[in-house]
């Protein structure tokens, strides 16, 4: 009889989770056909991308993008929405940048080059001098101040072509826009020009900000093209004494103020347990940001028309956030992390999509262990969806500063192969997002948030 119960007792447990993994993929199934059918992702993009337009922090296309996002999220429905005041840097870029490569002629070669951001420019004279090539900091200690002073470091350092994971590749070769123009500047060098960080081949200067440390002059800092660097390169190699020549009438101005997007859905039994989920809402100038990060964003709005259309209350709070400054400053982040911590409320968990537009492939976790386990038992469900994996590693720029509050921070993975393509390029625009990719990326965000909801973590 103690046998014939325990299996009774089976086989009711077991056609309890089959009836709840139905009823679940059921949900999963209507709030899939409803962002495809009627989703608002892609329009959203292209009103930001085409009505907005470039929206670096500081700038009027910045202040628009808060008015038309706030508008937005107030006719999707939201509970509440309002601003969240942070001061932002505010670095311009003046007029379009000059570069050439002149050689023992005299023959002047004209390069695709863009300023990087916060870099101070040159003024109208612009600067000319030698320019050597450097593909290591090592190498750029031991040439040291016999070999850099005077001259135009130009650092060419290629994302490996050989890591599959292509931020990988981003993050190796990242340091030399960051630091590069310190660590030449430590030794005398006039200026700098950095290989752009583009995963192929191509015509487009990719911009992004810099960081100067203040122990060391501020020298004026370019990005060169893919295709253009390999050609400085290779003149390098002919012949010596060639010389560079660029102009940038970049500035950092005073900090202005701008503010955070922050749309909420109240929860109705655990009202002060927050989900949080956001992309950022500024963008480099020299195109529309729609990959960086205006999909993002309007993915993430998305969250708000599902749960209103679909009658979907959740259980705990939800907050849409459009973050501004995480492009040169990440004002927005650490301003909302700051606010977050003098609040009587435990934030939970933190998604961002900051990924572009592509095609969905996973979600990473910035945890382990038994909690990760459990979420993984939900990957079948994704899988109709295009996420195949859920692995350890995640999280993002503008909810990284959340993480000493406890919370669980998750990233949105789409497919990376094409990103840096467009990644701070003037090709990021709204032409080159696929409205089908955008909406699965959207919608397999809505269904991990209504997850982490319902069931907790």
């Amino acid at each position: 009889m103690r046998i014939v119960f325990i299996f009774l007792i089976s086989l009711f447990v077991a056609g309890q989770l089959h009836s709840q993994t139905s009823k679940d993929s059921l949900m999963f199934k209507r709030i899939a056909d409803l962002v495809l059918s009627n989703g608002k992702a892609y329009e959203n993009l292209r009103f930001l991308c085409k009505q907005v337009g470039p929206r670096l922090s500081g700038s009027p296309q910045a202040e628009k993008a808060v008015k038309e996002t706030l508008r937005m999220m107030k006719e999707m429905g939201a509970d509440t929405v309002y601003l969240q005041p942070c001061m932002v840097p505010h670095w311009v870029r003046g007029a379009k940048e000059n570069a050439v490569l002149v050689n023992a002629g005299g023959q002047s070669i004209p390069l695709n080059v863009c300023a990087l951001g916060n870099s101070v420019g040159t003024g109208k004279a612009g600067i000319k001098a030698e320019v050597i090539e450097v593909r290591s900091f090592k190498q750029l200690d031991s040439l040291g101040e016999k070999g850099v002073k005077g001259k135009i470091v130009f650092y060419n350092f290629p994302m490996n072509p050989t890591y599959i994971e292509t931020f990988r590749a981003y993050g190796e070769a990242g340091q030399f826009r960051g630091r590069g123009p310190s660590m030449a500047a430590k030794y005398g060098a006039l200026g700098v020009m950095v290989r752009s960080l583009a995963s192929n081949i191509d015509d487009f200067p990719h911009t992004g900000a810099t960081t100067y440390n203040d122990s060391f002059p501020k020298i004026p800092a370019i990005a060169v093209s893919t295709r253009h660097a390999e050609y400085v390169s290779n003149e390098l190699k002919k012949k010596n004494g060639l010389q560079l020549y660029f102009r940038t009438e970049c500035e950092m101005l005073p900090d202005v103020q701008s503010y955070n997007v922050v749309g909420e859905i109240r929860g109705t039994e655990f009202p002060d347990e927050v989900i949080t989920v956001g992309g950022h809402l500024d963008s480099w100038d020299l195109a529309e940001g729609a990959h960086d990060d205006g999909a993002g964003c309007v993915q993430s709005m998305e969250v708000i028309n599902v749960y209103k259309k679909s009658g979907i209350k959740p259980k705990r709070t939800i907050r849409v956030v459009m973050f501004m400054n995480e492009e040169n400053g990440l004002r927005g982040g650490r301003k909302y992390a700051e606010v977050a911590k003098a609040e009587n409320k435990k934030f939970i968990f933190a998604l961002e999509s900051d990924a572009g537009g592509f095609t969905p492939r996973a979600f990473g976790f910035s945890i382990g262990g038994d909690t990760l386990t459990r979420l993984r038992n939900w990957v079948p469900l994704f899988k109709p969806y295009g996420v195949y994996e859920f692995s350890e590693g995640g999280g993002g720029a503008d909810i990284g500063p959340l993480r000493p509050l406890g919370t669980l921070l998750c990233g949105f993975r789409p497919d990376s192969q094409r990103y840096f393509d467009h990644h701070h390029a003037a090709n990021d625009t709204f032409e080159w997002v696929s409205k089908r990719e955008l909406e699965l990326g959207a919608l397999n965000m809505v269904l991990l948030l209504y997850v982490v909801d319902q069931y907790g973590l």
